[in-house]
């Protein structure tokens, strides 16, 4: 197993959870802000094993929520249900194609957060909840899609240039001897 592309992906959710707890912009502009996680968990769940989906929840559920006004441990379960989910049919999933990645990326952005206010409505907790939750769940789903192509595109790049590339075979032989005559 080669353990480059998980600690590449953890490598990122660290990033993803500081940059957007640390950057402002784009909160200020449209009052929310987009939760890149989702992201990260569908790549991950096309493209790694299920221990790298269950990492990745665990790590990337941790650290945004201990940077949230989130219980500490909510945000793990539904990143590991949207992870598994996708990860059971990665097989006759388009991982390739652009729209593909956009849908998988604003179904997973919508429904990390639903599941998660699903949870936090049956716990102790009081969550916030109006009708400004459509707009930041408008905002959050086409925002998750579009950056979800952007996350194939960085981790596929990555993990080409860190990781080691076979040669393809070819059906010509070293060892073999071409006579040609021309009669």
């Amino acid at each position: 197993m080669n353990l480059l592309n998980p600690i590449l992906i953890l490598l990122a959710a660290f990033l993803a959870v500081y940059f957007q707890s640390s950057f402002d912009l784009f909160r200020n502009i449209f009052g929310v802000q987009i939760n890149l996680l989702p992201a990260l968990m569908v790549y991950t769940s096309l493209t790694m094993g299920i221990f790298s989906v269950a990492l990745l929840s665990i790590v990337g559920g941790l650290l945004f929520d201990s940077l949230s006004a989130n219980p500490l441990g909510v945000s793990v379960v539904p990143l590991f249900l949207i992870g598994f989910a996708v990860h059971r049919f990665h097989g006759l999933l388009l991982r390739e194609q652009l729209h593909a990645q956009f849908a998988f990326g604003v179904a997973a952005s919508l429904l990390l957060p639903l599941l998660t206010l699903l949870f936090l409505f049956s716990g102790e907790g009081n969550p916030l909840f109006g009708w400004g939750t459509i707009w930041q769940l408008l905002v959050m789903g086409l925002g998750g899609g579009l950056l979800t192509p952007v996350c194939f595109w960085i981790l596929d790049w990555a993990s080409g240039a860190l990781n080691y590339q076979p040669i393809a075979q070819t059906s010509f032989r070293a060892d073999r001897q071409s006579k040609r005559n021309r009669r």
